[in-house]
């Protein structure tokens, strides 16, 4: 069976083209594991969302930048894109060729991975119904709720972790030091 995340992520992926809350709910499933491997498979798909809302938003060197990253990470995890229900040799092709789409300035166009596991597409197809979404409709671009989502959300608690961090580190770093 698929973890709940990865399930969420493909029906926003694919429904509603929310790459922003894809990126927040596999990014939540990655650091609840016991190891956070950056290397792991769930950071190869939270980079894809990741340049995918950059690409959108006309960022194109964050774009290429996060692209990069998640082929790397992608290829170095062959067989886990099988076991999550997909093609790799075509997922990777599809990268590679949104890549040079992203280096020669091609208009943003929504893209699908492909899914060769009927169970789980019939499962994220009934989610993605079941939410008011169309399964793989092109993304919305005047839709700027999704577009610029990480300008209107709340970052008061990420601004209050990192102070604590912050202090947690002079804190120590006091206490270390000889008198």
């Amino acid at each position: 069976m698929y973890p709940s995340a990865y399930i969420q992520y493909l029906v926003h992926f694919h429904g509603d083209r929310d790459y922003f809350e894809c990126h927040e709910i596999l990014e939540e499933y990655w650091k609840g594991l016991p190891n956070e491997n950056k290397q792991s498979i769930w950071v190869g798909f939270i980079l894809l969302a990741v340049s995918n809302y950059h690409y959108r938003r006309q960022n194109t060197n964050g774009a290429e930048r996060t692209l990069q990253k998640a082929i790397t990470i992608l290829r170095k995890q062959q067989k886990t894109p099988i076991q999550l229900g997909l093609d790799f040799p075509k997922l990777l092709l599809g990268l590679e060729k949104r890549l040079v789409d992203i280096q020669t300035n091609q208009h943003y166009h929504s893209i699908n991975l492909p899914i060769i596991d009927e169970k789980l597409l019939n499962l994220c197809l009934s989610y993605t119904e079941a939410m008011g979404l169309a399964w793989g409709q092109d993304s919305n671009l005047h839709q700027m709720d999704i577009i610029d989502r990480h300008k209107l959300r709340d970052r008061s608690e990420v601004v209050k972790q990192r102070h604590q961090a912050l202090y947690m580190k002079r804190t120590q770093k006091e206490s270390r030091e000889p008198n």
